[in-house]
């Protein structure tokens, strides 16, 4: 499998490197996170009503606050790349980024 030359692409080629399954649906977190805390109600059910359930995480110590959300779908290029800018954009108004993703392996 090939996968483009940018952030994702090389996460996606390390994952494919230690065998990771790409024909089975998996569960992938999404991390958006703001310059403030807390994120406002209004942003958090706007991500909850587009992306389904939303777990919010305290800042705590040395650690930002984020908010998580999961889709459950066949691990893709495409799907995270569109994933975290359909998010970013609807959280453009309250300055909230979707950047990074992750899976259990």
């Amino acid at each position: 499998m090939k996968f483009p030359n940018d952030v994702d692409g090389d996460v996606l080629r390390s994952l494919q490197d230690q065998g990771f399954d790409f024909s089975q649906a998996v569960s992938i977190d999404f991390n958006v996170d703001f310059p403030y805390w807390p994120p406002s109600q209004k942003a958090l059910a706007i991500l909850e009503n587009t992306f389904g359930h939303i777990e919010v995480y305290e800042p705590e110590d040395e650690y930002e606050g984020y908010v998580l959300f999961q889709l459950n779908d066949l691990l893709t290029h495409d799907l995270v790349v569109s994933t975290q800018e359909a998010a970013t954009k609807l959280m453009q108004p309250y300055q909230g980024v979707c950047e990074s993703w992750g899976v259990l392996t």
